[in-house]
């Protein structure tokens, strides 16, 4: 083999590890919480170990995360565009499996000390939902396992969640029913497989 292949093979496989060396692809199968654990046991590593710690149930979790970024480690806000065409950046700073803003995680990341925490490490992101989640309960009386009511704080911050803000807005309050419609499958499905 020449150096010249080898030295692309190589270079190959380091650019394919995606900087972070994360699997920021979607799971296969996003309706089957089983599926999701079986595929990927690092990610139900992560939810059990912020379940322990913050006491938010794996599927209320689960289901957030499914709505936030499909479970893709670096999720973007997609682009806006001015005149249809010239990209104008993103339409927020939400990155990550938690869709976290930046201010947001900063603030996570000082409070908790985790400096070097990342929003495309699922460790991460999941002990920042349960931080956030754990706020919306201290702040705004949201049991841990409300998952509808736990979105809607996590979607329009705390604040806007006391102001009731969602409740002008139609279609949030539909995405809040399928994300506990999604919690409630996800924690059936749980009961039956081994995870």
């Amino acid at each position: 083999m020449s150096r010249f292949f080898r030295a692309l093979v190589i270079l190959s496989l380091v650019a394919s590890c995606g900087g972070g060396g994360g699997n920021f692809s979607a799971p296969r199968n996003l309706d089957n919480a089983c599926s999701i654990a079986k595929e990927r046991p690092a990610y139900m590593k992560a939810f059990r170990k912020a379940e322990r710690k913050w006491g938010v149930p794996i599927h209320v979790q689960m289901a957030a995360m499914y709505q936030e970024s499909k479970f893709i480690g670096d999720a973007r806000t997609p682009l806006k565009y001015t005149l249809g065409v010239i990209p104008m950046g993103r339409q927020s700073s939400a990155f990550g499996y938690a869709q976290a803003l930046d201010a947001t995680w900063k603030e996570y990341q000082v409070d908790q000390g985790k400096r070097s925490a990342r929003r495309d490490r699922i460790e991460d992101a999941t002990d920042f939902m349960g931080w956030y989640m754990n706020l919306s309960r201290d702040r705004n009386g949201i049991s841990l396992s409300d998952a509808r009511n736990q979105y809607l704080a996590y979607h329009e911050g705390h604040t806007g969640y006391k102001r009731g803000s969602f409740y002008g807005k139609s279609w949030l309050m539909r995405v809040a029913g399928e994300i506990d419609e999604r919690s409630f499958k996800y924690k059936n499905q749980l009961r039956g497989c081994r995870v």
